[in-house]
């Protein structure tokens, strides 16, 4: 080893430490101002962001106003993960990200790719605490973040945001081919003398075509137009003191491109074993990076095409009665209370409350359920819905960003802006990945030109171009957030809204789904099931007298049988002499006859032989039903049967479950009887009775405690703490905002079938994201040692630099493409099923809390009148 190798190998050590600390040493942070209360940060984007670590002060209001000076895909987008926060910042333009920092703590934020990175640090208030925060800093979390609104005079709907980031990567994917052109027209001559003179010797090449002047002129277009929006980006990245996939590129090119200019220009100053120019390498990887760009950019630009369906579903216009009169007006000037007019066949503008008219409903677009609902006078209707035959007159109840469409975009664009916890390993890789390469690339060269047989220089740079080019952060950085993209896009599509990118990846481990009874499995309200006569009556007597003595009564058993008796077309008198006996029942004169209607004991107290009635009661009860019995003029009449019945879709979606490996379990505030009856009927072998709301929580811990991972679907108040505590809250759209707020995923339709497909998405985003990760790290871990020569010493084998870039672009492609595939990703009919024949296991908590448990169950109830 030579004085000049060592010098070599000392100075490639010295510039490996160099950029270690420029690229890992301490940062300025830039500090934000205070203008009327509010603390407000300007920050350039421009292959970064500068200031990208930003001090402010917990308590006061952010603006963090970001000014993007480039166009391009990498930047299109702002990332908060742990304050799942996120904006689209359009080139050229001015975009402001509001917060409100209430804890303290480091928040990082990102471009889209999350190659781009910066630091939001948000220092105690005076006399508070220190941040406390886990592994990556996002336990202290911002409880009211409003985020992605443009400042003052610049607000965006988010149809313009929608519409102007197509237009942006529109534009980009036109630029991308322009420049893919021009590299290939002008990179084909050179590639085509260079390859066929290796090949078939120096006769098959006319002179002037290897000539290096006339490679130089066909090359520098190359270099500097197409090649110029990575070298842009890739050069400021660096200055920004980061790195990405164009520095590189640019850096790899940017040598090749020097040593042959230099090789052209003065090649007297090279030994002449060494003067080999390498134009073709440069024309063919810029030209190749660039067709991988613009086919990525394809690929991308459906991953967004679920927000921009949804916001495709939106009326355009609505039929307002103003002054007595019906006027066609823009829907984003309908106001709350307007009369609105739906033929058959329009969409419904705005969510309302139906005034008259009956028809049906197509409400697939939002709930994913296909088949039409019955809307009459009273009903509520969705914004975006589909009228079918009849016609309706509503009356607006939201509008604007307060309906449930807005909601569903809003929560979809708040999970894409989240980040999953397997992302985390890629976060981990990609912070070191670019630095490692530059020094990897660096000591190729070093060893090389030391170590390697003649010529040695050649072989120095052409491994270190190799690495460089080989190399894909890209991919790491795609790996996850695109397949979150889609998938979250996929779930609104079938009714099913992801709160965040955590609660899909959660939502593949679960071993285990306890179902709330009431509204969950069964309907949530009690209606007529059975009807038994005593011989010397007919069914159409019994319920005409039995509905007629009810109908003054508020009971919801009354309420079910006086509904029931109503369908069926019945039309009981009005009955006198009506009293309400506590705890036991009514009585009251009905066309002259005397009835009685109500438990047992108000038969037997009235002097009534129950014998026949009682066995018949019994096995209603054996069932979870309440039985109501009946009495006409002091002889039995009959038995009604009342209970909350089983959803449609309970029974397959619970088989469906049972066939995914998912323990299924009911928990309930009725009686062992009646929770035993339910599950049964749906095929569940384990229930949890007489848990009162608050001890609903305990028992999802529980469970937790048994090694569980656990998923809870309700959808009352009491079920709140039960969703909160559990791995995954899963409420029923059709319950209360309460439960919804402290869900994870929200079901809009109020099927079970939804469970169902939101753990199958789940399982098929989380497969998804591993083969991307898979392709990026071992695409990654293989390809740098063979770009570095690894194999050169054994079988004499060295990576040229074009397929370096080849391989490159096929990697980020690949990602793009495979996350792409969960587009047609599609939800499946549950199969028929019957339900499995068990002997549920039901656990009581009478025990526990029957002591203080108020006056019994819904079952209960029933039979205390």
């Amino acid at each position: 080893m030579g004085a000049v190798d060592v010098v070599v190998i000392l100075a490639s050590a010295v510039l490996v430490a160099v950029l270690g600390r420029y690229f890992f040493g301490p940062r300025r942070a830039g500090a934000a101002r205070l203008e009327g209360g509010v603390q407000r940060v300007e920050v350039t984007v421009r292959g970064g962001y500068s200031p990208d670590v930003i001090k402010v002060r917990q308590g006061t209001p952010v603006e963090l106003v970001f000014d993007r000076k480039e166009a391009g895909e990498c930047t299109s987008r702002v990332v908060f993960p742990a304050l799942k926060v996120g904006a689209g910042l359009p080139a050229h333009t001015r975009t402001t990200v509001r917060l409100n920092p209430d804890r303290p703590g480091s928040f990082g934020f990102a471009c889209g790719m999350n190659m781009i990175h910066g630091t939001l640090l948000v220092e105690p208030a005076e006399g508070t605490a220190p941040p406390a925060q886990d592994g990556d800093g996002a336990s202290a979390v911002f409880p009211s973040v409003v985020g992605g609104a443009p400042s003052a005079g610049e607000e965006r709907t988010a149809a313009e945001a929608e519409a102007a980031d197509v237009a942006e990567r529109m534009a980009e994917i036109k630029d991308l081919g322009r420049r893919v052109l021009t590299g290939a027209v002008l990179t084909f001559p050179v590639l085509f003398a260079v390859m066929a003179h290796e090949l078939f010797g120096a006769d098959w090449v006319p002179g002037w075509m290897l000539n290096h002047w006339f490679q130089l002129a066909l090359i520098t277009p190359v270099m500097f137009y197409a090649g110029w929006p990575i070298h842009v980006t890739g050069w400021l990245t660096l200055r920004h003191r980061a790195a990405d996939m164009n520095s590189l590129i640019t850096l790899g090119t940017s040598a090749a491109y020097g040593y042959s200019l230099l090789v052209t220009l003065a090649p007297g100053l090279l030994p002449e074993d060494v003067r080999e120019v390498y134009f073709e390498a440069v024309g063919v990887i810029l030209t190749l990076i660039l067709l991988g760009r613009l086919l990525e950019a394809r690929a991308k630009a459906g991953t967004g095409e679920a927000i921009r369906a949804l916001l495709g579903l939106r009326a355009r216009t609505a039929r307002v009665v103003r002054e007595g009169a019906e006027m066609e007006v823009p829907v984003d000037e309908v106001v709350v209370g307007d009369e609105i007019v739906i033929r058959p066949g329009e969409k419904i503008p705005v969510d309302a409350g139906v005034v008259s008219g009956s028809s049906a409903v197509d409400e697939s677009m939002v709930t994913g359920e296909p088949m039409p609902v019955t809307k009459r006078t009273g009903d509520t209707v969705i914004g975006a819905t589909v009228n079918g035959t009849g016609s309706l007159r509503v009356r607006a109840a939201k509008v604007g960003a307060d309906t449930v469409l807005a909601q569903i975009i809003r929560l979809v664009q708040q999970a894409q802006a989240s980040k999953a916890p397997i992302q985390r390993l890629a976060d981990a890789v990609s912070a070191y990945f670019v630095p490692a390469v530059i020094a990897i690339a660096i000591g190729a060269f070093a060893v090389w030109f030391a170590l390697g047989p003649a010529p040695a220089l050649t072989l120095a740079l052409v491994s270190a171009v190799a690495v460089l080019i080989i190399a894909c952060p890209c991919a790491l950085g795609l790996a996850t957030p695109l397949s979150v993209m889609v998938a979250t896009g996929k779930g609104a599509q079938a009714g099913i809204l992801i709160r965040s990118a955590e609660a899909l990846e959660t939502a593949h481990k679960l071993d285990t789904v306890v179902l709330d009874k009431t509204g969950t499995v069964t309907e949530g309200k009690p209606v007529l099931t059975d009807v038994h006569t005593a011989a010397e009556f007919d069914d159409t007597e019994l319920l005409r007298l039995v509905a007629a003595a009810e109908a003054d009564s508020e009971h919801p058993l009354a309420q079910a049988i006086v509904t029931a008796v109503r369908d069926r077309g019945l039309h009981p008198h009005a009955a006198t002499g009506f009293d309400s006996v506590t705890g036991k029942g009514v009585q009251a004169t009905v066309d002259g006859h005397s009835v009685l209607v109500g438990t047992v004991r108000l038969l037997d107290d009235s002097g009534i032989d129950t014998t026949a009635l009682v066995p018949v009661a019994a096995a209603y009860s054996a069932e979870g039903k309440t039985p109501v019995l009946a009495a006409f003029d002091g002889r039995p009449a009959g038995v009604l049967a009342v209970a909350d019945t089983v959803k449609d879709e309970s029974v397959a979606a619970i088989a469906a479950l049972k066939l995914l490996g998912i323990d299924v379990i009911i928990i309930t505030g009725d009686n062992a009887r009646t929770a035993a009856a339910i599950a049964a009927q749906v095929g569940v072998d384990r229930a949890l009775a007489e848990v009162l709301p608050e001890h609903k929580a305990e028992e999802i811990h529980r469970l937790q405690n048994e090694g569980r991972t656990v998923g809870m679907v309700g959808d009352g108040i009491n079920d709140a703490p039960a969703l909160a505590a559990a791995d995954i809250g899963l409420a029923i759209g059709t319950g209360t905002d309460v439960a919804i707020e402290a869900a994870d995923i929200t079901l809009i339709s109020g099927s079970l079938s939804g469970v169902v497909t939101a753990i199958r998405l789940s399982r098929a985003t989380m497969r998804n994201i591993r083969q991307n990760l898979f392709f990026a790290l071992v695409y990654n871990a293989v390809g740098v040692p063979l770009a570095a020569g690894a194999l050169y010493p054994l079988w004499g084998l060295r990576l040229s630099p074009i397929f370096a870039a080849a391989a490159m672009a096929l990697s980020s492609l690949s990602v793009v493409t495979n996350a792409s595939r969960l587009r047609r990703w599609h939800t499946r009919l549950l199969p028929d099923a019957q339900p499995a024949s068990v002997q549920p296991r039901v656990e009581s908590g009478a025990g526990r809390a029957r002591a203080d448990r108020p006056a019994g169950s819904e079952h209960e109830r029933g039979e205390s009148r």
